[in-house]
């Protein structure tokens, strides 16, 4: 299998945004962590960090399907570089996507000094993540009764 990350345009953003809204819904009704889950966020939040001059958002492509995104950060200042959030599209979960993603990325921006968090009740987000290099850092933040988030670096 074989995907392309292609930058998102300013012109795509809603596209990107609808997408988010739906990848993450499952999330948001499971978790109802609507304070912070990127499916019950306003397009102006999204198009915000998309004029972050750290921030790129890109198409996660196979074939000529959109089948998720990722937001890479990227401040150039020695901070770590950041995946938040990356997502794939239902129907398209489950088939390698987001790990092609990552190492896509780590080919643009080099695989070492990552950060990221996750959900830690989601277990195959944990497995995806140790499986490319990340390892928790031993800070969990508890949300609410149904969930908590995990912090993940690679060096």
């Amino acid at each position: 299998m074989e995907i392309r990350l292609i930058e998102v345009t300013e012109e795509e953003l809603k596209t990107l945004w609808q997408m988010q809204i739906e990848a993450f819904a499952e999330l948001l009704e499971r978790y109802r962590d609507y304070d912070m889950s990127p499916g019950n966020e306003e397009y102006d939040k999204v198009k915000a960090r998309f004029d972050q001059p750290w921030t790129t958002y890109y198409f996660i492509v196979s074939g000529e399907e959109r089948v998720g995104a990722v937001r890479v950060i990227d401040k150039k200042d020695g901070s770590r570089k950041r995946i938040s959030p990356i997502w794939i599209m239902p129907g398209y979960r489950n088939k390698g996507y987001a790990q092609e993603a990552i190492r896509a990325i780590e080919e643009i921006y080099g695989s070492d000094h990552w950060c990221l968090d996750t959900i830690l009740q989601e277990k195959g987000n944990l497995h995806l993540y140790e499986k490319m290099g990340y390892h928790q850092t031993g800070k969990i933040e508890h949300i609410n009764e149904r969930m908590d988030i995990v912090f993940y670096e690679k060096d």
